[in-house]
């Protein structure tokens, strides 16, 4: 390690006059074993209650950094077949969720898929500490570079075990930084739980802004149009434009749209992945040229539409194409829907569309057992009902705009506090020239 000035970019006033930080390995400062799991594992899965925690390598999905339960419990006699981790060890995995670190808030028999950092050193460091540190770029980058494996990397302990810590000699300067970036996961907490509630609020509305299976009106109208009477009985056909060719269309057949016509740039390409389940996936893109987009010109998609995907997961969701994408080409899973506004509101289409109601008529209408597909005759017949006022249908549509966008909102500062605590990552542990 080339460390001239072992200190960081950012230090608390208190601390500046501290010099430079202390340097070790992580084995030095904790044990560092990995889990072990019986086999078979289905011989001494029990469900009594005095059985041991069993943490599998898949259990972890939560963006909290404290695990403090388990889906499962193992028999106590193979307790010598485990290993077994306590309150304030730290695991993390060898492949899934790779090099992420957790603190345990419960006592529990490791998969062999985790690696445990117990028995830590408290003189010298403390668990908060260290799983922040584990969490910075220095250490991910470590994890990165010596890790075995291409497309899956995998961890060792003795990876792990040689990882450099450098910490100031201060417990009360380390304790700080944990605490700086602890309160600010208390606040993107906040912020998770927050647009949980605002997305059960979302949810809640759907259900009761629209009819439900075997009724005529929802259980919640607007005021003004209580006296309106029943919601029509419409197709999805129906809401089509018809003055605009191509408004109800698929996507096309596979040997028209091949990877050779792929470009570094161009016109879109929707895949199936880009069909969000009500939102537009920004994350895979890939473009064709405009003399392919000309030739698939039926089957091309402009901003502002509904498009729907012929596959699960689930089948027949939608998502508006973005404003970004002027015209766009869709590929063979997608279905394009150009609504009639002089006839219905985009929006309320689009949202009734997403309500559970008609998701279930869908998915009877689908085909296939691992993976439901629809064809677009089988969802063009999807019977729906819809307000004969355009007004009423407006209105709904606001109302649920109006959450969506408030949840928007909410995950945007989420994404704030999470830059902003990726800054601190990188400001508050001295850069490392390897």
């Amino acid at each position: 390690m080339n460390n001239n000035k072992l200190q960081p970019k950012l230090r608390f006033p208190e601390f500046v006059k501290d010099g430079e930080w202390s340097t070790d390995i992580l084995e030095n400062l904790s044990n560092v074993v990995r889990g072990g799991s019986p086999r078979p594992i289905e011989d001494f899965l029990t469900n009594r209650e005095d059985g041991l925690n069993w943490l599998k390598i898949g259990d972890v999905n939560s963006e909290s950094k404290y695990i403090v339960s388990t889906t499962e419990k193992i028999l106590k006699q193979a307790e010598s077949k485990t290993r077994i981790v306590k309150p304030g060890d730290l695991i993390l995995s060898n492949s899934m969720s790779f090099g992420r670190p957790f603190i345990l808030d419960v006592e529990c028999g490791i998969h062999d898929g985790w690696i445990a950092i117990s028995q830590i050193n408290k003189e010298k460091t403390n668990e908060e500490y260290l799983y922040y540190f584990i969490s910075s770029d220095f250490a991910q980058k470590y994890f990165n570079v010596y890790a075995a494996g291409a497309a899956v990397k995998n961890l060792n302990a003795e990876i792990i075990k040689k990882l450099p810590i450098f910490y100031p000699s201060d417990k009360k300067e380390q304790q700080k930084i944990a605490d700086c970036l602890s309160s600010l996961d208390e606040l993107i907490s906040l912020q998770e739980e927050k647009i949980l509630a605002l997305e059960e609020h979302k949810k809640g509305l759907i259900q009761n802004l629209f009819p439900q299976q075997g009724e005529t009106v929802p259980k919640i109208r607007f005021r003004e149009f209580k006296n309106d009477g029943d919601w029509q009985k419409k197709k999805i056909i129906d809401t089509a434009d018809k003055k605009i060719k191509w408004s109800f269309t698929g996507g096309p057949f596979g040997s028209n749209l091949k990877a050779s016509d792929y470009t570094s740039d161009g016109y879109r390409i929707i895949q199936l992945q880009n069909i969000g389940d009500g939102e537009f996936n920004d994350t895979s893109k890939i473009y064709t040229s405009l003399e392919k987009a000309d030739e698939l010109i039926s089957c091309n998609i402009y901003s502002g539409e509904i498009i729907f995907s012929k596959m699960g997961d689930p089948v027949g969701r939608t998502c508006i194409i973005p404003e970004n994408l002027e015209r766009s080409v869709m590929a063979s899973d997608g279905i394009r829907l150009v609504v009639d506004e002089h006839k219905f509101s985009k929006y309320f289409i689009f949202y009734l569309i997403n309500s559970q109601p008609i998701r279930e008529k869908i998915e009877k209408k689908s085909t296939g057992s691992t993976r439901k597909r629809i064809g677009l005759d089988e969802l063009k017949n999807i019977e729906i009902l819809v307000p004969k006022n355009i007004k009423e249908q407006e209105k709904i549509a606001n109302c649920l705009s109006s959450i969506n966008d408030s949840i928007a909102e909410e995950s945007n500062k989420i994404l704030q506090f999470k830059t902003h605590k990726k800054g601190l990552l990188d400001g508050l542990f001295p850069k490392i020239e390897s």
